[in-house]
């Protein structure tokens, strides 16, 4: 399987991009989809996930600022990212992961061993 990023780019605070995330081959198994970020010193944050049922979570950092969703048909995997903030520079990585319990977080995404090649984010104060 195969996921592939798209949609970052540099803006002004304040200011909004889209992320977008292509699945293909075998995806039937993942439970758990959605995205984490990662600084230049390998810092890593999950950020916003999404479940099998559609329940989606986001991180405290992010609430109320990014909203994930996603369309089954097109097998894409969106974050909408509204108000950034400087501090929200990083690169986004889509990753995706089963779990036989149904458990789905966004740093639970951390733990996955599927992910792209990310896409960059740059927020100018």
């Amino acid at each position: 399987a195969q996921l592939v990023e798209s949609g970052g780019g540099s803006v002004q605070a304040g200011g909004s991009l889209r992320l977008s995330c292509s699945f293909s081959g075998y995806t039937d198994s993942w439970s758990c989809v959605g995205w984490f970020r990662q600084s230049p010193d390998k810092r890593r944050e999950g950020v916003a996930s999404i479940d099998s049922l559609g329940r989606t979570s986001v991180a405290d950092s992010v609430k109320g600022r990014f909203t994930i969703s996603q369309d089954n048909a097109k097998n894409t995997l969106y974050l909408e990212m509204n108000s950034l903030k400087p501090e929200d520079t990083d690169m986004y990585y889509c990753a995706a992961r089963a779990r036989s319990d149904g458990y789905c977080s966004p740093n639970l995404l951390l733990t996955s061993s599927n992910w792209g090649q990310g896409t960059q984010v740059n927020v100018s104060s």
